[in-house]
């Protein structure tokens, strides 16, 4: 009997270490901006990753083990974010995501490579993230600025015939790269016809947006490219609301998030035309199912609608999940492997993980904030936007051959 007990006893201690190996957690970690001026940015990508999280642990986990999220504040700093991905590697993380910025993003995945690690961008829309500064461990789920340009060229040009335009961009990467694509695709690339400013980045002024405004009203401008974002976004609008300038001027602020909106509010940001890679309206007006289930669950959890921040961060820990199942590995030369060419339909339309650059190809959607009234009218106060275009991914994408000349332009390989 004592030998057969010893046996169970055995059997038994085996069958509990699996599992325990078995639930040992995927530690996953996101680098984002929980204080500073991108912080309701920040915070939207950490609520939709842990609702991410919630529902892939309440099916089953990763690879049948539970997966956890650390965090990180990058404070919307380079060098911070750089020492979090340290931080952050030295515990065991299979990825890291987050960004609030394309500095932050660039310089967090370049270190994330070091430690072989996937790096997914959520906010970071300079083209040089998968262009110039693009690299094999370096995947951008959002849309960048040449597709955002694309889309609303495509949406404005006709309007701004003899229209004379005036850029407001903040000083940084991020700025220049939207800049130079709206230049290009308007055909406002004529800086004595179209002049522009810039502003200080980090932490501008009112006074620095007050002199760019001084520099617009005195070259006649009759649209404003507000080339900013977060709040400094929100701060530049109030000041354009109180000058009375928006009854002279169109205002297009080129990337927007439904935290921006929110934070400037619905009466500043009434008639703003911007675009934006996803916001919560698109899956009732083109009938995605995920993307309704998402706002849903969202909504019920957080007693807000996602914003597109939220959304990317959402979508970032699926596709790790299924980048793991299909490759049936967390090492990161699988997941590559896995994530490269792959397609798939979640919040919006197909989507798809472009190999040579690992850009995210999908759908770039033309917006203007409705009226305040209908607004406050709203459930939540929150259906700021109304969509006016809708521009497939492949339309909007840089074409290999442009990537390819940017990246020559920049002496870097023509190969990840």
């Amino acid at each position: 009997m004592r030998t057969v007990f010893l046996r169970l006893l055995a059997v038994s201690l085996l069958l509990l270490t699996g599992t325990a190996v078995a639930a040992e957690p995927v530690r996953i970690g996101l680098n984002y901006p929980s204080t500073g001026r991108y912080k309701e940015q920040g915070l939207a990508q950490a609520r939709g990753a842990l609702l991410a999280i919630e529902e892939i642990n309440a099916s089953g986990g990763v690879l049948g083990r539970p997966l956890e999220l650390l965090t990180a504040n990058s404070a919307s700093k380079p060098d911070k974010a750089v020492e979090n991905v340290r931080e952050l590697a030295a515990q065991g993380v299979s990825m890291l995501f987050g960004g609030s910025s394309s500095a932050v993003a660039i310089a967090a995945g370049k270190e994330a490579a070091q430690h072989d690690l996937i790096y997914f961008g959520t906010l970071t829309y300079a083209n040089e993230t998968t262009g110039a500064e693009g690299h094999r461990h370096m995947f951008r789920e959002t849309y960048n600025a040449h597709m955002a340009a694309k889309a609303l060229a495509a949406y404005l040009n006709d309007s701004l015939k003899g229209k004379k335009l005036f850029y407001i961009t903040a000083d940084y990467g991020w700025g220049w790269s939207v800049e130079e694509s709206l230049r290009e695709f308007t055909g406002t690339g004529d800086k004595a016809a179209h002049p522009g400013a810039l502003t200080t980045y980090p932490r501008p002024r009112e006074s620095d947006f007050r002199s760019a405004l001084d520099q617009a009203i005195e070259a006649q401008a009759d649209v404003i490219m507000l080339v900013q974002f977060g709040d400094d976004m929100a701060m530049a609008l109030r000041l354009i609301h109180s000058l009375g300038l928006k009854d002279k001027m169109t205002v297009i602020v080129p990337n927007l998030t439904l935290g921006m909106a929110k934070s400037a509010g619905s009466g500043i940001m009434e008639g703003v035309i911007g675009a934006v890679p996803w916001c919560w309206k698109v899956p009732y007006q083109y009938d995605f199912a995920g993307g309704k289930a998402f706002v849903e669950a969202f909504t019920a959890k957080y007693r807000t609608y996602p914003s597109s921040s939220a959304a990317s961060a959402y979508s970032i820990v699926y596709q790790f999940r299924d980048a793991a199942e299909r490759s049936r590995s967390l090492d990161t030369g699988k997941l590559i492997a896995a994530l490269e060419n792959h397609r798939y339909t979640h919040l919006k339309d197909e989507q798809y993980w472009r190999a040579f650059d690992h850009q995210n190809v999908q759908s770039v959607y033309v917006v203007r904030s409705r009226p305040r009234n209908d607004i406050l009218a709203s459930d939540l106060h929150e259906d700021f936007f109304e969509i006016l275009l809708s521009l497939p991914g492949e339309e909007a994408a840089r074409s290999l051959p442009e990537w390819q000349q940017a990246r020559r332009h920049a002496g870097k390989a023509e190969k990840l």
